[in-house]
């Protein structure tokens, strides 16, 4: 049986040690930023429709999205925001099924997406099991100013545009808490996919 297993969390939970565990072990990790990046680069279709609503000043000398810029601008704006996202969203998701498939068809059983809007985009339906990366909301709103070199007010306004961690914890099928050591991360990880049946 084929599985395919979502890992997500929040901004500045850790989802991306989780995921980088998880290739260590020589699993296929699918990406949505990764695959976000690729679709927004020049020549895409996605780009072509972002510079068409957005217009060129979002664009750098090179001719690439200014993603900072860009972000800057659907951060404080709602419409904005849903626009964009409607824009990326189902090249992300094409470009994911795509690379899924691939592995499948390399002979590969299981098969991880890495998505942080997992819930918020209702994407649960593209995979069977939901582990979630989670640290406490102080713990997210410290590490993403120190990270990010943010105010406390523009953390938080990058937090709460997001569900809460203490939702995705309460529909996850497992949750890693990663407010220890890497260690005790990967002890956790480990554990979660004994019992999955995968290692």
């Amino acid at each position: 049986m084929l599985l395919v297993i979502g890992i997500t969390g929040s901004i500045a939970t850790g989802k991306s040690t989780v995921s980088k565990m998880i290739k260590e072990l020589g699993f296929t990790v699918v990406d949505a930023d990764v695959a976000a990046r690729v679709v927004v680069e020049p020549g895409e279709e996605a780009y072509q429709k972002i510079v068409e609503h957005f217009g060129e000043e979002i664009l750098l000398a090179n001719g690439e999205i200014d993603r900072k810029k860009l972000g800057d601008l659907v951060f404080q704006n709602e419409k904005k925001r849903l626009l964009l996202n409607s824009i990326v969203h189902p090249a992300v998701r094409k470009k994911m099924n795509e690379e899924k498939e691939l592995a499948f068809r390399r002979g590969e059983k299981v098969v991880f997406l890495d998505i942080p809007l997992l819930y918020e985009s209702n994407l649960t339906y593209m995979v069977d099991k939901v582990l979630v990366v989670y640290v406490d909301q102080p713990t997210q709103l410290e590490r993403l100013m120190n990270r990010n070199h943010l105010t406390k007010e523009e953390a938080l306004a990058r937090i709460t545009s997001q569900l809460s961690i203490e939702q995705k914890r309460e529909r996850a099928d497992a949750v890693i808490d990663n407010r220890g050591t890497i260690e005790q991360t990967k002890t956790q990880l480990l554990s979660i996919l004994k019992d999955w049946k995968i290692l």
